[in-house]
């Protein structure tokens, strides 16, 4: 059986131009003279579609669009669509139920459906609130074969993934036991670091268990936060496979009975994987939100520097703004730094100097404010907010999209200012720790220097007050970060942080600055996920509250 592995870049909603995608597959499986194509979890609506799930029209359009590819397949009669979609089945005692279900297309019918039997409901995900478990678990006969189809977490529960089994069945063993001779798991996995390495060893293990092909059709594309990394994989009944490129969609057909390639799976290196998943959510947030063009605040320090690469590599140098906003404290090192990262891009750059707005502001408000000769907090956080308006003002007039520029390690302890540096409408690397920006600007000037040398030796600041540093406030970025990994990716208390050796005075403060600030972090632009536990719809937390154990 020839085989074609679909993987894809859906768009959330976009049903009609989903469906223009399958189209242009199924011409070239005629091509490649394809017994069966294989497309992603919910590829009709994309993923993840969320309340439009509750829309009726959406439901109703969705059947449309079934129904207008069943007729579709008759023009390809050889050929076998399997596909992801929401599916509503009626029901005597209930009018109606919808599922996460696999349809199976052939000449002009559906010859078999199975539904999800997992749901998951953690962390990005949220599929108990919209779909029913399956009923029962079936292999489909399809020419000679017996199709034993899976959605995404279907697969999961495995010993090997969890110390002990998370839902009450296996649906993989299930249909191996009634007789798949093909296991086919279609998903929509979204990327994070270290997810590809466990989704191989899960997916291996089943194929070695059972010795029968294993075939894994995953999407690509940025959703929102989401980013999914594809990584597609078939594995035939003797453990040779063969993987799909990551963050690139690609369309291949495999023989599967005469498939040969032995495959030593090596990992893509994970800072290489983290600016490949920045650079394709960053592109398909700009695109499939209607806009062209970004802007960026240019600090002359490696935050916006990095985003700078990002949104360049995403969109191009002509699509991409720099404007650098100095004040009376802004140094003439961080504007000619900012120049030259804009030189060195190729992306224009504007100056729009602050100072007289931000003494305007002091004029008017130094009698109500009480404002001596120091410079106070709120005078530093007048000038992030100065420089978001002027943002915000030149993407009303030019319909550029704002890029925020701020970090996971500032976000997480709330060193940003909101409706200042927070402005934006992408917080493009609001998942990423400070010490890993540092990894990134190595990565990109690994070859050549594209970000100043200036700008990732010179000490971090905000430069908001005369010789500012970062690390006045703050602790060791080292330090931080390590702490914030113990308390939001790994769930430590912090006495159990403080039992790790860490100062606890420290500990302390890292922590009641992290829960004190959920509600500026409620308040920010979505921001893109690349770590196991991301700020946003991952983690909810509530704004109002006092808790942990501080002393």
């Amino acid at each position: 059986m020839k085989i074609t592995i679909a993987q894809l870049n859906p768009t959330i909603g976009d049903i009609e131009g989903n469906l223009k995608k399958i189209e242009d597959t199924l011409f070239r499986c005629k091509n490649d003279s394809s017994d069966l194509v294989i497309f992603s979890e919910l590829f009709i609506v994309g993923y993840p579609p969320r309340d439009l799930l509750e829309k009726k029209w959406f439901i109703n359009d969705t059947q449309e669009a079934i129904n207008k590819l069943k007729k579709i397949s008759i023009k390809y009669s050889n050929l076998g669509i399997l596909i992801g979609t929401p599916y509503t089945t009626k029901n005597t005692i209930i009018e109606s139920k919808l599922y996460n279900s696999a349809l199976l297309i052939y000449q002009g019918k559906i010859i078999g459906i199975q539904h999800k039997s997992l749901l998951p409901n953690y962390d990005v995900f949220d599929e108990v609130r919209y779909f029913n478990v399956a009923n029962k678990i079936d292999v489909i006969p399809f020419k000679n074969e017996f199709l034993g189809v899976s959605i995404c977490e279907d697969a999961w529960n495995s010993e090997k993934l969890w110390p002990k089994k998370y839902y009450p069945i296996d649906p993989i063993e299930v249909l191996v036991n009634k007789g798949a001779t093909i296991i086919i798991n279609i998903s929509a996995s979204p990327f994070h670091i270290g997810k590809e390495e466990v989704r191989y060893q899960i997916f291996q293990n089943h194929a070695k268990k059972h010795h029968i092909p294993f075939i894994f059709v995953n999407q690509i594309g940025g959703n929102d936060e989401l980013i999914f990394d594809g990584k597609s994989i078939f594995i035939d009944k003797k453990g040779n496979s063969f993987i799909f490129p990551s963050f690139k969609e690609h369309v291949k057909t495999i023989d599967i009975k005469s498939f040969f390639r032995p495959y030593v799976y090596k990992p893509i290196n994970i800072i290489e994987s983290v600016y490949n998943a920045l650079v394709l959510g960053l592109k398909d947030y700009v695109k499939k939100c209607g806009f062209s063009k970004t802007i960026i605040g240019l600090s002359g320090g490696i935050d916006s520097a990095i985003v700078s690469v990002l949104a360049k590599e995403a969109l191009g140098k002509d699509n991409v703004l720099g404007v650098t906003m100095p004040s009376p404290f802004s140094s003439d090192g961080s504007i000619n730094d900012s120049v030259k990262l804009a030189r060195n891009l190729g992306i224009k750059i504007e100056k729009i100097s602050i100072s007289s707005i931000y003494y305007s502001y002091f004029d008017s408000l130094k009698k109500h404010m009480n404002y001596g000769k120091e410079i106070d907090l709120s005078l530093e956080n007048i000038q992030a907010r100065i420089r978001g308006n002027i943002l915000m003002a030149i993407s009303n007039k030019f319909g550029y999209l704002v890029l925020s520029t701020g970090n996971k390690s500032e976000l997480a302890v709330g060193y940003c200012t909101l409706y200042g540096d927070m402005t934006g409408g992408l917080a493009v690397i609001s998942d990423v720790p400070k010490t890993m920006v540092y990894k990134l600007a190595k990565y990109i000037n690994k070859d050549n220097e594209v970000i100043p040398q200036e700008i990732i030796e010179k000490s971090p600041s905000a430069e908001l007050k005369p010789d500012q540093k970062d690390q006045d406030t703050l602790p060791p970025y080292e330090i931080l970060d390590s702490i914030l990994n113990y308390y939001l990716e790994e769930g430590y208390s912090s006495k159990e942080i403080r039992d790790l050796n860490f100062n606890p005075e420290i500990v302390k403060w890292v922590v009641k600055s992290v829960n004190r600030n959920e509600y500026k972090r409620r308040q920010a632009a979505p921001g893109l996920k690349v770590t196991p536990k991301a700020f946003g719809i991952g983690r909810r937390m509530p704004i109002a509250a006092k808790y942990g154990n501080l002393e």
